[in-house]
Protein backbone atom coordinates (compact mmCIF):
# COMPACT_ATOMS: atom_id res chain seq x y z
CA UNK A 1 0.00 0.00 0.00
CA UNK A 2 2.83 2.24 0.70
CA UNK A 3 4.59 2.01 -2.40
CA UNK A 4 0.99 2.58 -4.21
CA UNK A 5 0.89 5.61 -2.69
CA UNK A 6 4.77 6.69 -2.75
CA UNK A 7 4.34 5.80 -6.74
CA UNK A 8 1.34 8.23 -6.79
CA UNK A 9 2.90 10.92 -5.34
CA UNK A 10 5.94 10.57 -7.19
CA UNK A 11 3.76 10.51 -10.64
CA UNK A 12 2.31 13.99 -9.15
CA UNK A 13 5.11 15.63 -8.70
CA UNK A 14 6.27 14.49 -12.20
CA UNK A 15 3.21 15.76 -13.88
CA UNK A 16 3.87 18.91 -11.83
CA UNK A 17 7.11 19.66 -12.28
CA UNK A 18 6.73 19.05 -16.50
CA UNK A 19 3.67 21.40 -16.04
CA UNK A 20 5.85 24.11 -14.28
CA UNK A 21 8.84 23.43 -16.32
CA UNK A 22 6.41 24.19 -19.90
CA UNK A 23 4.33 27.07 -18.64
CA UNK A 24 8.00 28.38 -17.52
CA UNK A 25 9.84 27.99 -21.09
CA UNK A 26 6.96 30.26 -22.76
CA UNK A 27 5.62 32.25 -19.67
CA UNK A 28 7.03 35.97 -21.69
CA UNK A 29 4.75 34.66 -24.45
CA UNK A 30 0.87 35.78 -24.20
CA UNK A 31 -2.44 34.36 -24.72
CA UNK A 32 -5.22 32.99 -22.31
CA UNK A 33 -4.07 32.05 -18.94
CA UNK A 34 -5.35 28.66 -18.30
CA UNK A 35 -3.53 27.73 -22.29
CA UNK A 36 -0.14 27.88 -20.68
CA UNK A 37 -1.09 26.02 -17.61
CA UNK A 38 -2.39 22.08 -19.66
CA UNK A 39 -4.01 21.42 -22.84
CA UNK A 40 -7.31 21.69 -21.44
CA UNK A 41 -8.00 24.95 -23.06
CA UNK A 42 -6.46 23.69 -26.57
CA UNK A 43 -8.80 20.51 -25.90
CA UNK A 44 -12.12 22.31 -25.04
CA UNK A 45 -12.33 25.00 -28.15
CA UNK A 46 -11.07 21.79 -30.72
CA UNK A 47 -13.78 20.42 -28.83
CA UNK A 48 -16.90 22.37 -28.78
CA UNK A 49 -15.45 23.64 -32.64
CA UNK A 50 -14.90 27.48 -30.76
CA UNK A 51 -11.53 27.03 -31.57
CA UNK A 52 -11.22 29.03 -35.07
CA UNK A 53 -13.24 32.20 -33.56
CA UNK A 54 -11.95 31.69 -29.62
CA UNK A 55 -8.21 31.86 -31.10
CA UNK A 56 -8.89 34.76 -33.14
CA UNK A 57 -10.29 36.89 -30.44
CA UNK A 58 -7.11 35.92 -28.37
CA UNK A 59 -4.92 37.21 -31.47
CA UNK A 60 -6.76 40.28 -31.40
CA UNK A 61 -6.69 41.01 -27.58
CA UNK A 62 -2.72 39.81 -26.86
CA UNK A 63 -1.28 39.96 -29.94
CA UNK A 64 -0.60 38.50 -33.61
CA UNK A 65 1.67 35.47 -31.42
CA UNK A 66 -0.21 33.91 -28.96
CA UNK A 67 0.04 30.81 -26.45
CA UNK A 68 -2.92 28.28 -27.12
CA UNK A 69 -1.14 24.96 -25.20
CA UNK A 70 1.99 24.74 -23.14
CA UNK A 71 4.42 24.01 -25.99
CA UNK A 72 1.85 25.24 -28.64
CA UNK A 73 1.53 29.05 -30.33
CA UNK A 74 0.19 30.23 -33.00
CA UNK A 75 0.60 33.62 -35.36
CA UNK A 76 -1.80 35.68 -37.59
CA UNK A 77 0.96 38.03 -38.71
CA UNK A 78 0.88 37.19 -42.70
CA UNK A 79 4.30 37.71 -42.69
CA UNK A 80 5.89 35.54 -40.00
CA UNK A 81 3.56 33.05 -41.56
CA UNK A 82 5.31 33.51 -44.90
CA UNK A 83 8.66 33.43 -43.62
CA UNK A 84 7.69 30.05 -41.69
CA UNK A 85 6.10 28.59 -44.90
CA UNK A 86 8.82 29.89 -47.18
CA UNK A 87 11.07 27.37 -49.22
CA UNK A 88 14.01 27.42 -47.51
CA UNK A 89 12.82 28.11 -43.90
CA UNK A 90 14.16 26.34 -40.93
CA UNK A 91 10.85 25.17 -39.91
CA UNK A 92 9.41 21.74 -40.51
CA UNK A 93 6.22 19.92 -40.05
CA UNK A 94 4.74 19.04 -36.29
CA UNK A 95 3.45 15.72 -35.46
CA UNK A 96 0.24 17.33 -36.18
CA UNK A 97 0.31 16.33 -39.33
CA UNK A 98 0.72 12.68 -38.43
CA UNK A 99 -3.59 12.68 -37.81
CA UNK A 100 -3.88 13.82 -41.78
CA UNK A 101 -2.80 10.05 -42.55
CA UNK A 102 -5.57 8.63 -44.46
CA UNK A 103 -3.83 4.90 -44.51
CA UNK A 104 -1.78 4.33 -41.15
CA UNK A 105 1.18 2.90 -43.07
CA UNK A 106 1.15 5.46 -45.80
CA UNK A 107 1.75 8.96 -45.74
CA UNK A 108 0.52 11.17 -48.52
CA UNK A 109 1.16 14.65 -49.73
CA UNK A 110 -1.04 16.57 -46.58
CA UNK A 111 0.42 13.85 -43.96
CA UNK A 112 4.15 13.32 -44.85
CA UNK A 113 7.01 15.21 -42.54
CA UNK A 114 10.05 14.22 -44.81
CA UNK A 115 11.13 17.19 -46.49
CA UNK A 116 12.99 15.42 -49.52
CA UNK A 117 9.76 12.34 -50.27
CA UNK A 118 7.27 15.84 -49.72
CA UNK A 119 9.35 17.37 -52.25
CA UNK A 120 8.93 14.05 -54.63
CA UNK A 121 5.34 13.73 -54.54
CA UNK A 122 4.43 17.40 -54.95
CA UNK A 123 7.20 17.74 -58.08
CA UNK A 124 5.16 14.75 -59.59
CA UNK A 125 1.86 15.78 -59.24
CA UNK A 126 2.20 19.72 -59.89
CA UNK A 127 1.52 19.37 -63.55
CA UNK A 128 -2.02 17.74 -63.20
CA UNK A 129 -3.02 19.99 -60.23
CA UNK A 130 -2.03 22.80 -62.43
CA UNK A 131 -4.30 21.44 -65.03
CA UNK A 132 -1.40 21.66 -67.85
CA UNK A 133 -2.01 17.83 -68.73
CA UNK A 134 -5.52 18.00 -68.17
CA UNK A 135 -6.73 19.45 -71.76
CA UNK A 136 -10.49 18.63 -70.99
CA UNK A 137 -10.42 20.60 -68.07
CA UNK A 138 -13.03 23.04 -68.34
CA UNK A 139 -15.10 21.64 -70.38
CA UNK A 140 -14.90 18.63 -67.48
CA UNK A 141 -16.05 21.87 -64.72
CA UNK A 142 -18.74 23.16 -66.76
CA UNK A 143 -20.93 19.46 -67.71
CA UNK A 144 -20.81 18.89 -63.66
CA UNK A 145 -21.68 22.35 -63.03
CA UNK A 146 -24.13 22.17 -65.55
CA UNK A 147 -25.85 18.70 -63.57
CA UNK A 148 -26.38 20.75 -60.88
CA UNK A 149 -28.08 23.26 -62.50
CA UNK A 150 -30.22 20.80 -64.59
CA UNK A 151 -30.92 18.77 -60.58
CA UNK A 152 -32.28 22.36 -59.55
CA UNK A 153 -34.61 22.70 -62.58
CA UNK A 154 -36.22 19.58 -61.99
CA UNK A 155 -36.19 18.81 -58.48
CA UNK A 156 -36.39 22.46 -56.46
CA UNK A 157 -37.86 24.90 -58.67
CA UNK A 158 -40.34 26.62 -56.11
CA UNK A 159 -43.06 29.22 -57.45
CA UNK A 160 -45.89 30.99 -56.17
CA UNK A 161 -47.96 27.65 -55.81
CA UNK A 162 -45.35 24.90 -54.84
CA UNK A 163 -42.31 25.23 -52.12
CA UNK A 164 -39.95 23.00 -52.98
CA UNK A 165 -36.76 23.88 -50.77
CA UNK A 166 -33.23 22.87 -51.58
CA UNK A 167 -30.18 21.93 -48.62
CA UNK A 168 -27.54 23.96 -50.90
CA UNK A 169 -24.83 22.98 -48.52
CA UNK A 170 -25.27 19.16 -49.39
CA UNK A 171 -25.68 20.04 -52.94
CA UNK A 172 -22.73 22.04 -52.98
CA UNK A 173 -20.72 19.07 -51.93
CA UNK A 174 -22.50 16.72 -54.72
CA UNK A 175 -20.95 19.05 -57.11
CA UNK A 176 -17.54 19.10 -55.79
CA UNK A 177 -17.04 15.99 -55.29
CA UNK A 178 -18.49 14.68 -58.42
CA UNK A 179 -16.10 17.62 -59.93
CA UNK A 180 -12.84 15.90 -58.03
CA UNK A 181 -14.13 12.52 -59.60
CA UNK A 182 -14.40 13.42 -63.51
CA UNK A 183 -11.47 15.80 -63.19
CA UNK A 184 -9.40 13.29 -61.26
CA UNK A 185 -9.94 9.91 -62.58
CA UNK A 186 -12.41 10.35 -64.85
CA UNK A 187 -15.26 9.32 -63.16
CA UNK A 188 -18.10 11.41 -61.50
CA UNK A 189 -19.34 10.08 -58.33
CA UNK A 190 -22.74 10.11 -59.64
CA UNK A 191 -23.88 12.17 -56.97
CA UNK A 192 -25.53 14.86 -58.42
CA UNK A 193 -27.42 12.19 -61.03
CA UNK A 194 -28.66 10.54 -57.89
CA UNK A 195 -29.40 13.47 -55.71
CA UNK A 196 -28.33 11.15 -52.29
CA UNK A 197 -25.23 11.08 -50.20
CA UNK A 198 -23.64 7.82 -52.20
CA UNK A 199 -22.37 5.67 -49.66
CA UNK A 200 -22.93 7.65 -46.52
CA UNK A 201 -19.84 8.93 -47.43
CA UNK A 202 -20.68 12.42 -46.35
CA UNK A 203 -22.36 11.92 -43.08
CA UNK A 204 -19.76 9.35 -42.11
CA UNK A 205 -16.66 11.63 -42.87
CA UNK A 206 -18.25 14.58 -41.34
CA UNK A 207 -18.51 11.98 -38.47
CA UNK A 208 -15.04 11.36 -38.84
CA UNK A 209 -13.36 15.18 -39.50
CA UNK A 210 -13.71 16.47 -36.10
CA UNK A 211 -11.69 13.47 -34.43
CA UNK A 212 -9.07 13.62 -36.89
CA UNK A 213 -8.16 17.77 -35.85
CA UNK A 214 -8.36 16.49 -32.05
CA UNK A 215 -6.03 13.77 -32.70
CA UNK A 216 -3.75 16.58 -34.63
CA UNK A 217 -4.28 18.51 -31.35
CA UNK A 218 -2.85 15.65 -29.19
CA UNK A 219 -0.58 13.54 -31.17
CA UNK A 220 -0.05 10.64 -29.50
CA UNK A 221 -3.75 10.09 -30.09
CA UNK A 222 -2.36 9.33 -33.54
CA UNK A 223 -0.09 6.85 -32.46
CA UNK A 224 -2.95 5.11 -30.68
CA UNK A 225 -5.61 5.18 -33.30
CA UNK A 226 -3.20 4.20 -36.00
CA UNK A 227 -1.75 1.42 -33.74
CA UNK A 228 -2.11 -1.96 -35.19
CA UNK A 229 -4.89 -2.70 -32.39
CA UNK A 230 -6.71 -0.31 -33.65
CA UNK A 231 -6.28 -0.96 -37.38
CA UNK A 232 -9.05 -3.13 -38.01
CA UNK A 233 -11.59 -0.12 -36.90
CA UNK A 234 -9.95 1.66 -39.47
CA UNK A 235 -11.55 2.98 -42.60
CA UNK A 236 -10.41 0.04 -45.25
CA UNK A 237 -11.12 -0.30 -48.87
CA UNK A 238 -13.37 -3.20 -48.77
CA UNK A 239 -16.16 -1.51 -46.51
CA UNK A 240 -19.63 -1.26 -48.01
CA UNK A 241 -20.46 2.60 -47.52
CA UNK A 242 -18.70 5.40 -45.64
CA UNK A 243 -14.55 6.78 -46.20
CA UNK A 244 -13.41 3.20 -46.64
CA UNK A 245 -15.93 2.73 -49.95
CA UNK A 246 -14.83 5.60 -51.62
CA UNK A 247 -10.87 3.91 -51.01
CA UNK A 248 -12.20 1.23 -52.62
CA UNK A 249 -13.64 3.49 -55.78
CA UNK A 250 -10.56 5.01 -56.34
CA UNK A 251 -7.87 2.10 -55.47
CA UNK A 252 -10.03 0.41 -58.03
CA UNK A 253 -9.83 2.91 -60.52
CA UNK A 254 -5.52 3.10 -59.95
CA UNK A 255 -5.58 -0.61 -60.32
CA UNK A 256 -6.88 -0.45 -63.44
CA UNK A 257 -4.43 2.50 -64.66
CA UNK A 258 -1.65 0.45 -63.64
CA UNK A 259 -2.22 -2.86 -65.96
CA UNK A 260 -0.05 -3.35 -68.60
CA UNK A 261 -2.15 -2.62 -71.30
CA UNK A 262 -3.80 0.28 -70.04
CA UNK A 263 -4.56 3.16 -72.32
CA UNK A 264 -3.26 6.32 -71.35
CA UNK A 265 -5.68 9.16 -69.59
CA UNK A 266 -5.66 12.50 -69.97
CA UNK A 267 -7.01 13.35 -66.51
CA UNK A 268 -5.36 14.14 -63.32
CA UNK A 269 -4.26 10.57 -61.92
CA UNK A 270 -3.29 10.24 -65.82
CA UNK A 271 -0.75 12.84 -65.25
CA UNK A 272 0.65 11.52 -61.88
CA UNK A 273 1.27 8.20 -63.69
CA UNK A 274 3.03 10.05 -66.05
CA UNK A 275 4.99 11.92 -63.97
CA UNK A 276 6.09 8.72 -62.23
CA UNK A 277 3.88 8.39 -58.92
CA UNK A 278 4.29 4.53 -57.28
CA UNK A 279 0.89 2.77 -57.55
CA UNK A 280 1.12 2.78 -53.90
CA UNK A 281 0.85 6.63 -53.59
CA UNK A 282 -1.95 7.12 -56.46
CA UNK A 283 -3.82 5.33 -54.42
CA UNK A 284 -2.86 7.30 -51.41
CA UNK A 285 -3.10 10.91 -53.67
CA UNK A 286 -6.71 9.91 -55.22
CA UNK A 287 -7.99 9.60 -51.64
CA UNK A 288 -6.20 13.16 -50.25
CA UNK A 289 -7.85 14.56 -53.64
CA UNK A 290 -11.61 13.75 -53.09
CA UNK A 291 -11.05 14.15 -49.36
CA UNK A 292 -9.09 18.06 -49.41
CA UNK A 293 -10.49 18.85 -53.04
CA UNK A 294 -14.35 18.48 -52.29
CA UNK A 295 -14.51 19.66 -48.94
CA UNK A 296 -12.45 23.14 -48.96
CA UNK A 297 -14.10 24.17 -52.50
CA UNK A 298 -17.86 23.33 -51.36
CA UNK A 299 -16.64 25.63 -48.22
CA UNK A 300 -16.09 28.36 -50.32
CA UNK A 301 -19.29 27.69 -52.14
CA UNK A 302 -21.25 28.23 -49.18
CA UNK A 303 -20.07 30.61 -47.60
CA UNK A 304 -19.95 33.02 -50.78
CA UNK A 305 -23.32 32.24 -51.40
CA UNK A 306 -24.71 32.75 -48.50
CA UNK A 307 -22.88 36.41 -47.97
CA UNK A 308 -24.04 37.31 -51.58
CA UNK A 309 -27.60 36.51 -51.35
CA UNK A 310 -28.03 38.21 -47.96
CA UNK A 311 -26.12 41.46 -48.84
CA UNK A 312 -28.54 42.80 -52.13
CA UNK A 313 -26.37 45.61 -52.87
CA UNK A 314 -23.43 43.26 -53.46
CA UNK A 315 -25.81 40.99 -55.51
CA UNK A 316 -27.22 43.93 -57.37
CA UNK A 317 -23.66 44.83 -58.42
CA UNK A 318 -22.68 41.69 -59.46
CA UNK A 319 -25.59 40.81 -61.79
CA UNK A 320 -24.71 44.32 -63.34
CA UNK A 321 -21.49 43.66 -64.58
CA UNK A 322 -22.56 40.14 -65.36
CA UNK A 323 -25.66 41.82 -67.92
CA UNK A 324 -22.76 45.05 -68.77
CA UNK A 325 -20.58 42.32 -70.50
CA UNK A 326 -20.55 39.31 -72.83
CA UNK A 327 -19.77 36.14 -71.78
CA UNK A 328 -20.38 32.92 -72.79
CA UNK A 329 -22.91 30.44 -71.09
CA UNK A 330 -21.06 28.54 -69.70
CA UNK A 331 -18.82 31.14 -69.04
CA UNK A 332 -15.00 30.54 -69.74
CA UNK A 333 -12.39 31.15 -66.77
CA UNK A 334 -10.57 33.56 -68.95
CA UNK A 335 -13.67 35.71 -69.02
CA UNK A 336 -14.26 35.35 -65.04
CA UNK A 337 -10.72 36.39 -64.52
CA UNK A 338 -11.86 39.94 -66.28
CA UNK A 339 -14.79 40.36 -64.67
CA UNK A 340 -13.04 42.87 -61.28
CA UNK A 341 -16.14 42.57 -59.24
CA UNK A 342 -16.61 38.98 -60.00
CA UNK A 343 -13.00 38.66 -58.64
CA UNK A 344 -13.69 40.86 -55.89
CA UNK A 345 -16.87 38.79 -54.63
CA UNK A 346 -14.75 35.14 -54.55
CA UNK A 347 -11.61 36.92 -52.79
CA UNK A 348 -13.84 38.27 -50.22
CA UNK A 349 -16.02 35.53 -49.85
CA UNK A 350 -12.41 33.38 -48.79
CA UNK A 351 -10.95 36.02 -46.42
CA UNK A 352 -14.49 36.42 -44.59
CA UNK A 353 -14.97 32.43 -44.34
CA UNK A 354 -11.46 30.80 -45.01
CA UNK A 355 -12.47 27.33 -45.64
CA UNK A 356 -9.24 25.65 -43.83
CA UNK A 357 -9.13 26.57 -40.14
CA UNK A 358 -6.70 24.07 -39.13
CA UNK A 359 -3.70 24.87 -36.57
CA UNK A 360 -1.10 23.61 -39.11
CA UNK A 361 1.58 23.12 -36.56
CA UNK A 362 5.12 23.33 -37.54
CA UNK A 363 8.35 22.99 -35.30
CA UNK A 364 10.63 25.66 -34.10
CA UNK A 365 14.29 24.63 -35.19
CA UNK A 366 16.37 23.72 -32.38
CA UNK A 367 18.47 27.26 -32.29
CA UNK A 368 14.87 28.79 -31.54
CA UNK A 369 14.02 31.64 -33.16
CA UNK A 370 12.78 35.14 -32.69
CA UNK A 371 9.17 36.18 -33.58
CA UNK A 372 7.27 39.81 -33.25
CA UNK A 373 10.39 40.29 -30.20
CA UNK A 374 9.86 37.52 -28.67
CA UNK A 375 12.42 34.54 -28.24
CA UNK A 376 10.79 30.89 -29.33
CA UNK A 377 12.95 28.15 -27.76
CA UNK A 378 13.39 25.22 -30.33
CA UNK A 379 11.22 22.62 -30.04
CA UNK A 380 8.12 24.96 -29.89
CA UNK A 381 5.07 24.29 -32.10
CA UNK A 382 4.04 27.17 -34.09
CA UNK A 383 0.75 27.47 -36.46
CA UNK A 384 -1.69 29.23 -38.11
CA UNK A 385 -4.84 31.53 -36.91
CA UNK A 386 -6.78 31.74 -39.69
CA UNK A 387 -9.69 33.86 -38.46
CA UNK A 388 -7.00 36.31 -36.59
CA UNK A 389 -5.13 36.87 -40.12
CA UNK A 390 -8.53 37.34 -42.29
CA UNK A 391 -10.29 39.09 -39.34
CA UNK A 392 -7.80 41.54 -38.38
CA UNK A 393 -8.55 45.40 -38.47
CA UNK A 394 -4.86 46.64 -38.79
CA UNK A 395 -5.00 44.40 -42.32
CA UNK A 396 -8.80 44.76 -43.62
CA UNK A 397 -9.48 47.88 -41.71
CA UNK A 398 -12.41 48.89 -39.19
CA UNK A 399 -15.33 46.80 -41.00
CA UNK A 400 -12.70 43.44 -41.31
CA UNK A 401 -16.20 41.49 -40.30
CA UNK A 402 -17.78 42.74 -42.55
CA UNK A 403 -18.38 41.60 -46.81
CA UNK A 404 -17.38 44.41 -48.54
CA UNK A 405 -16.24 43.27 -52.17
CA UNK A 406 -15.27 47.34 -52.75
CA UNK A 407 -12.17 46.63 -50.51
CA UNK A 408 -10.11 45.09 -53.22
CA UNK A 409 -10.88 47.56 -55.88
CA UNK A 410 -9.79 50.15 -53.61
CA UNK A 411 -6.17 51.64 -52.80
CA UNK A 412 -3.55 51.86 -54.68
CA UNK A 413 -1.80 48.86 -57.16
CA UNK A 414 0.81 48.27 -54.36
CA UNK A 415 -2.00 48.28 -51.46
CA UNK A 416 -4.40 46.19 -54.08
CA UNK A 417 -1.19 43.77 -54.38
CA UNK A 418 -0.96 43.37 -50.77
CA UNK A 419 -3.73 42.58 -49.97
CA UNK A 420 -4.07 39.76 -52.67
CA UNK A 421 -0.40 38.69 -51.16
CA UNK A 422 -2.35 38.07 -47.67
CA UNK A 423 -5.27 36.50 -48.84
CA UNK A 424 -3.02 34.02 -50.93
CA UNK A 425 -2.10 32.88 -47.51
CA UNK A 426 -5.86 31.18 -47.55
CA UNK A 427 -4.07 28.71 -50.01
CA UNK A 428 -0.49 28.27 -47.98
CA UNK A 429 2.13 29.41 -48.92
CA UNK A 430 6.00 28.16 -50.33
CA UNK A 431 6.45 23.85 -50.38
CA UNK A 432 3.61 23.91 -48.46
CA UNK A 433 1.02 25.74 -50.83
CA UNK A 434 -2.10 24.07 -51.66
CA UNK A 435 -1.75 21.98 -54.85
CA UNK A 436 -5.14 22.22 -55.77
CA UNK A 437 -5.51 26.27 -56.09
CA UNK A 438 -5.68 26.78 -59.24
CA UNK A 439 -8.60 24.41 -59.79
CA UNK A 440 -10.07 25.58 -56.72
CA UNK A 441 -10.03 29.38 -58.20
CA UNK A 442 -11.57 27.94 -61.77
CA UNK A 443 -14.06 26.16 -60.17
CA UNK A 444 -15.28 29.27 -57.97
CA UNK A 445 -15.19 31.59 -61.52
CA UNK A 446 -17.69 29.15 -62.72
CA UNK A 447 -20.09 28.13 -60.17
CA UNK A 448 -21.37 31.31 -59.06
CA UNK A 449 -22.34 32.84 -62.38
CA UNK A 450 -23.83 29.63 -63.59
CA UNK A 451 -26.18 29.72 -60.85
CA UNK A 452 -26.65 33.15 -60.77
CA UNK A 453 -27.08 33.57 -64.23
CA UNK A 454 -30.00 31.21 -63.66
CA UNK A 455 -31.63 31.53 -60.61
CA UNK A 456 -32.87 33.98 -58.20
CA UNK A 457 -32.11 32.13 -54.09
CA UNK A 458 -33.08 33.22 -50.84
CA UNK A 459 -32.32 31.64 -47.47
CA UNK A 460 -35.72 30.26 -45.75
CA UNK A 461 -34.99 31.19 -42.47
CA UNK A 462 -32.95 33.92 -41.98
CA UNK A 463 -32.36 33.75 -38.43
CA UNK A 464 -30.40 30.28 -38.67
CA UNK A 465 -29.19 30.33 -42.42
CA UNK A 466 -27.30 27.02 -41.96
CA UNK A 467 -25.93 24.59 -39.09
CA UNK A 468 -22.11 24.52 -39.42
CA UNK A 469 -19.44 23.29 -37.10
CA UNK A 470 -16.00 24.00 -37.57
CA UNK A 471 -13.20 21.14 -36.84
CA UNK A 472 -10.43 22.61 -39.19
CA UNK A 473 -13.29 22.89 -41.76
CA UNK A 474 -16.84 23.67 -41.78
CA UNK A 475 -19.05 20.95 -42.03
CA UNK A 476 -22.35 22.67 -42.83
CA UNK A 477 -26.05 21.55 -43.30
CA UNK A 478 -29.12 22.59 -42.89
CA UNK A 479 -28.78 25.52 -45.62
CA UNK A 480 -32.17 25.84 -46.72
CA UNK A 481 -32.75 27.90 -49.66
CA UNK A 482 -35.69 28.62 -51.70
CA UNK A 483 -34.87 29.19 -55.41
CA UNK A 484 -36.87 30.20 -58.62
CA UNK A 485 -36.64 30.78 -62.06
CA UNK A 486 -34.54 34.20 -63.36
CA UNK A 487 -36.27 35.68 -65.64
CA UNK A 488 -35.07 36.58 -67.88
CA UNK A 489 -31.75 34.98 -67.57
CA UNK A 490 -28.44 36.28 -67.39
Amino acid sequence: MLSILLAGALLFLYLLLTSLYSWYRLRHIPGPFWAGISKLWLFKHTWDGSMYLTSAEACFKHGSLIRIGPNELITSDPNVLRYILSVRSPYHRADWYEAIRIDPDHDNVLSERDEERHAMLRTKMSPGYAGKDVPNLEESLDNVIHKLVSLIETNYLSTDTEYRPIDFARKAQYLTLDIIGDIGFGRAFGYLDEDKDMFSYISTTEATIPMIILVGAFPWLAKVVQSPLLKAFLPKDTDAYGLGKIMGLAKQVVTERFQPDAKPHMDMLGSFIRHGLSQEDAESETMVQILAGSDTTASATRATMLHLITNPRVLSKLLAELKANQISDPITDSEARRLPYLQAVIKEGLRIHPPVTGLMLKDVPPTGDTINGYFVPGGTKLGYCAFGLFWDPKLWGSDARVFRPERWLEGSPEEIRQKEANLELVFGHGRWQCLGKSIAQIELNKIFVQLLRNFEFSIVDPTKPWNSFNAGVFIVSDMWMRVTKRDPKI
